[in-house]
């Protein structure tokens, strides 16, 4: 077994959440408690720099499993100049705002923070759902340090294959996985072509949905893949 090693607060409670376990999957234990002196807003973990990266714009085509609907999808990713502070830990913000078919779906202001050691923890979501223009709820938003609500890894210091590791702890309302599937995947998408990537698969076990994410060096994400239809990253800056 090959774990992310951590600084004495958290390897223990990490041990139970990150690693190589077997068909199992995630622990279920409790997240540990954030030391915030541990972390920083300014987030350069080359698979998912924050830091010093412009705006980021997806497109892609995808269906909807239950009607069976096309759509297209538009995402615009940017990262605020401010940051802010979740459950103690002061947080860069990254700004999500979803279009299908032109439309607004969804706005979300998402918080990361880095361990000294590089790996990158994500300690919440504020959301906001549009329908016919208009906001119609919050579903899925959480935040570190509410309730029971604790920080999840969202990228490791030093990913390997079968890592395992539960990057939303919101019991009940959010509660996505991560599994490590290759780190040295190429990619070709509009924005470019990429090597040494990391593909990831990610569940959801609220609503029994798993899709496959590629993240590369220097960039991030560039691909999207849902159960009906892919997203790829078109350009950034």
């Amino acid at each position: 077994m090959r774990e992310i090693v951590f600084l004495a607060i958290v390897t223990v409670a990490l041990a139970l959440t990150v690693g190589c376990g077997g068909s199992d999957g995630p622990s279920a234990s409790p997240a540990p408690t954030l030391n915030p002196a541990d972390f920083s807003a300014a987030v350069d973990n080359p698979l998912f720099p924050l830091a010093g990266i412009g705006p980021k714009v997806f497109e892609g085509d995808e269906t909807d499993p239950d009607s069976g609907e096309a759509f297209h999808t538009r995402i615009e990713h940017t990262v605020l100049p401010q940051t802010e502070t979740i459950g103690g830990v002061e947080a860069a913000v990254l700004q999500d705002r979803e279009y299908h078919d032109g439309e607004l779906v969804e706005a979300t202001l998402d918080y990361f923070a880095q361990h000294r050691d590089g790996s990158v923890w994500y300690l919440g979501e504020r959301v906001d759902e549009y329908e016919d223009g208009q906001l119609v709820g919050h579903e899925g938003q959480w935040l570190s340090g509410d309730g029971d609500n604790r920080a999840g890894v969202y990228m490791p210091a030093q990913p390997a294959a079968g890592q395992k590791f539960n990057q939303e702890n919101a019991p009940g309302i959010a509660e996505d996985q991560s599994e490590v599937i290759a780190v040295d995947a190429a990619v070709e998408v509009p924005a470019g072509s990429f090597t040494g990537c990391l593909k990831a698969r990610d569940s959801s076990p609220l609503d029994d949905v798993t899709e496959f994410k590629y993240y590369c060096p220097g960039v991030g994400l560039v691909r999207e893949e849902p159960p009906e239809g892919t997203v790829d990253l078109i350009s950034y800056k």
